[in-house]
């Protein structure tokens, strides 16, 4: 295991956080793919990360609340829209991590502003998100190509969170990302609380997002999480020297 989970607290990151935002109704939907497809699509300074030995592809769609930069006044009409991540898991230098093949979003400036300024593979795509009961039907169409994304899902157990050192941990508690531009490396750290999980079900009519970047998940049906809501606080783009 790598150091960051076998820490009993996670650390604050230092510095000055730079903006915060709330995701609510989270599903986590999680792949094994085989590590030697997985190896070939990240960039080759990150090391692919594996839980005794398997790697892992994760979806997760949800609306995206409260989005503000500190200090500054709300992107007008960005403060909430859906949102759906496709990512594996990496590390470097021991540090552990989330590495994004895609993330599409409602929000055409958010979108633009993303992809300048955190170097972070944004698309623009018509989503909605729709409560049904306790659950959500959540639908994604990327505005040029074929991904798209159809989804009903809902929690079916009582919240928990996951212990140290299990594959729900692994999974869920990640608080860097790593992205390369113009072949350098860079990181951006986040802080929240320990993840509050309920196990869920879900019925994923359609599901392309994987196809379009050559990633082709098994047959069997996904590892799912489901989290009702999660404020979670950005800390500036750094590059890697």
């Amino acid at each position: 295991m790598s150091e960051r989970f076998q820490q009993k607290n996670i650390s604050v990151p230092k510095g000055i956080w730079i903006m915060r935002q709330t995701w609510n109704d989270v599903l986590f939907a999680h792949w094994p793919v085989d590590v030697s497809i997985l190896r070939a699509m990240i960039p080759p300074v990150l090391e692919l990360d594996t839980y005794n030995g398997q790697a892992w592809v994760s979806m997760l769609p949800f609306m995206l609340t409260n989005l503000r930069a500190r200090y500054l006044p709300a992107i007008p009409g960005a403060r909430t829209f859906p949102e759906l991540n496709l990512r594996t898991y990496v590390t470097y230098k021991g540090k552990p991590g989330i590495y994004f093949f895609s993330l599409d979003a409602d929000h055409r400036l958010a979108v633009l502003g993303a992809r300048t300024f955190f170097h972070l593979p944004y698309f623009y795509a018509d989503m909605k998100a729709d409560k049904n009961g306790d659950g959500i039907d959540y639908v994604s169409k990327r505005r040029h190509g074929e991904a798209a994304f159809c989804a009903a899902y809902r929690p079916v157990s009582a919240p928990f969170t996951a212990e140290q050192d299990s594959l729900d941990y692994w999974l869920t508690e990640r608080y860097r990302l790593y992205t390369t531009y113009r072949s350098k490396l860079f990181y951006e750290d986040i802080h929240h609380h320990p993840w509050l999980l309920q196990h869920a079900e879900a019925e994923i009519s359609v599901n392309t997002v994987a196809d379009a970047h050559g990633i082709t998940f098994p047959g069997s049906d996904p590892l799912l999480h489901f989290a009702k809501k999660q404020d979670v606080l950005f800390w500036p783009l750094r590059q890697w020297h």
